[in-house]
């Protein structure tokens, strides 16, 4: 059984060397790179990047809408409080 073993791990030692030196590591390499560098212009981002903006998004939205309540509310109470017109009064 141990004879076994140590064949299949000699065999696949030699089978991941056999890999290394072929040319399909190198056509990996290459297109990886190739890979790497289309998505580079593509200007793509990571999913981690993309939460952390939709996270602020998110945040500034809600923002934004009780700042927008804010200034309706004091619009409507500067409506209701604004002084009239001196000639409207005079009769």
């Amino acid at each position: 059984m141990n004879q076994r073993s140590d064949w299949f791990e000699e065999f696949q030692r030699n089978v991941s060397e056999l890999f290394a030196r072929s040319p399909a590591a190198d056509i990996e390499r290459n297109i990886k790179a190739l890979m790497a560098q289309t998505f580079a212009r593509l200007d793509l981002v990571t999913r981690e990047e993309f939460e952390v903006q939709k996270t602020l998004l998110e945040r500034a939205l809600t923002r934004i809408a009780t700042l927008e309540q804010r200034i309706a509310a004091l619009e409507a109470q500067q409506a209701g409080a604004a002084p009239s017109d001196p000639a409207d009064s005079a009769g």
